[in-house]
């Protein structure tokens, strides 16, 4: 039997995560940020003021992968680090105000974004797909463990 890629799930989600990153890739570099960017300044949005392991707890990210973005936004004006005042192998990341004055218009962005890719889909639609989609990172997870 002949391998049809539009039946596989693996490239249909490797092809709906390219659509979406690059639709948010257009709205975001227009802000000052890049899509693989957005999941620091998400988890900064919510609690400012974690250290890069606080960070990679919450994100599903290599370490490598993190401090290479850090810099990457340390450097683009969008987040600071200080030392940790009492861990010295530590630093405190925090968002700039440039960081912070970002949130509305990169949430905007991202909405547009999953706007733009999931045009013409009625709303239990979009819903019914998200939870599958839920339930398939879920099933993946336990196969990691």
């Amino acid at each position: 039997m002949a391998f049809e890629r539009s039946d596989s799930a693996l490239y249909l989600a490797n092809q709906l995560a390219k659509s979406l990153s690059r639709s948010l890739q257009r709205r975001a570099s227009a802000l000052g940020f890049s899509p693989g960017q957005f999941p620091v300044l998400q988890a900064l949005w919510q609690e400012d003021g974690l250290t890069q392991r606080q960070l990679l707890d919450r994100m599903d990210v290599e370490q490598a992968t993190l401090a290479n973005t850090l810099a990457r936004m340390e450097r683009d004006g969008l987040i600071s680090r200080t030392p940790h005042p009492s861990d010295r192998r530590a630093q405190i990341v925090a968002l700039t105000r440039r960081g912070r004055e970002l949130q509305e218009l990169a949430m905007t962005a991202a909405a547009q974004a999953d706007e733009e890719i999931f045009h013409g889909f009625r709303r239990f639609e979009r819903e019914l797909l998200k939870e599958y989609m839920r339930m398939a990172i879920a099933n993946g997870r336990k196969l990691e463990k």
